[in-house]
């Protein structure tokens, strides 16, 4: 009980603080697109279902490391704790997939990018999303389970989840997923270059010239910083998770128990770390951050307007 206890301690001291954060974060840029018209639009709509997702994550946080846990647990309460946080992030999952592969179409066939399915359709996109991971979640309640009678009420991971379910959900959803967002990412860099390469060759045969210019060097250094800052977030973002996925895997194989202080730490910090994502993506949006700075540009001139038109009014009042 005390190892319970102590487990369930560290795990809310790790996860209440990015919690917190990824919450207060995604409510931010909920809020900021849904008061921006200019930002009224299908992509924008596509990462507004992301963040929600997220947001949603950032609530299932603290109980998803909790899965790992015995508890003393009914089977309707033991259901609840364990299906409900796994389809808050399955969702979460595919939405990002979804945003990655809209963006991603953007680049690759700009020509036929109004026209894609996802736009024509969005309704229906959403429910792509968000309802095969509600199916897949709720296959333990309708009898994919591993517990064994009414007076069993030692809950944790293995009797929800059988070790078929987590294997088709690891290497069927979430690693395919993972590989999908980073292969598209990559290929996106690979275009990327060979626009650049491209725009440096006509540089150079409109200026006649065989050294490259400052502005070749200006383009040749943003895309290292392009591609370092990628790597970068791949690093702390999703390796964090692989780890952590595969150690799972491993301590599921050997029946060893979710007790251990280190894999309480990867588990949190892994699924904390992926959930960051959504922000980063969000925050290094230009197009939000010059239309914000538009806003609050236009609201400080506005601003500026009215009360210079009140100190007008004031003047001409006390003058007569």
């Amino acid at each position: 009980m005390d190892a319970l206890l102590s487990g369930e301690q560290l795990i809310y001291v790790i996860t209440v603080p990015l919690s917190t954060s990824i919450i207060l974060t995604n409510l931010i840029i909920i809020l900021g697109i849904a008061w921006n018209r200019q930002l009224h639009n299908t992509p924008n709509y596509f990462f507004l279902s992301m963040l929600v997702a997220d947001l949603c994550t950032g609530v299932a946080l603290p109980f998803i490391p909790l899965m790992g846990l015995n508890r003393q647990l009914s089977f309707s309460s033991c259901l609840v704790a364990h299906v409900f946080p796994n389809f808050l992030f399955l969702a979460f999952l595919f939405n990002l997939v979804m945003v990655h592969y809209e963006r991603y179409i953007c680049i690759v066939d700009p020509l036929h990018y109004n026209n894609l399915w996802m736009h024509r359709r969005f309704p229906l996109t959403l429910l792509v999303v968000w309802v095969p991971p509600l199916l897949y979640a709720c296959l333990p309640a309708f009898g994919w389970n591993n517990w064994t009678g009414p007076d069993w009420n030692s809950c944790c991971c293995s009797c929800i989840f059988p070790n078929a379910f987590i294997y088709l959900e690891v290497y069927g959803l979430v690693l395919p997923a993972i590989l999908t967002i980073a292969g598209m990412t990559g290929h996106v860099l690979c275009i990327t270059r060979g626009q650049l390469k491209d725009i440096c060759r006509l540089h150079r045969s409109v200026e006649r010239g065989s050294q490259a210019s400052d502005r070749e060097q200006r383009l040749n250094l943003r895309y290292t910083r392009c591609v370092v800052a990628v790597s970068l977030t791949f690093l702390a973002c999703w390796v964090p998770y692989l780890i952590y996925m595969h150690v799972s895997v491993a301590f599921l194989i050997s029946d060893t128990k979710w007790s251990s202080t280190t894999l309480i730490v990867l588990s949190c910090t892994g699924i904390g770390s992926m959930a960051v994502v959504p922000l980063v993506l969000g925050l290094a949006n230009r197009q939000w951050s010059r239309k914000s700075k538009g806003s609050e540009d236009a609201a400080y001139i506005s601003y500026q307007t009215r009360s210079q038109h009140l100190g007008d009014i004031k003047r001409n009042w006390i003058s007569s």
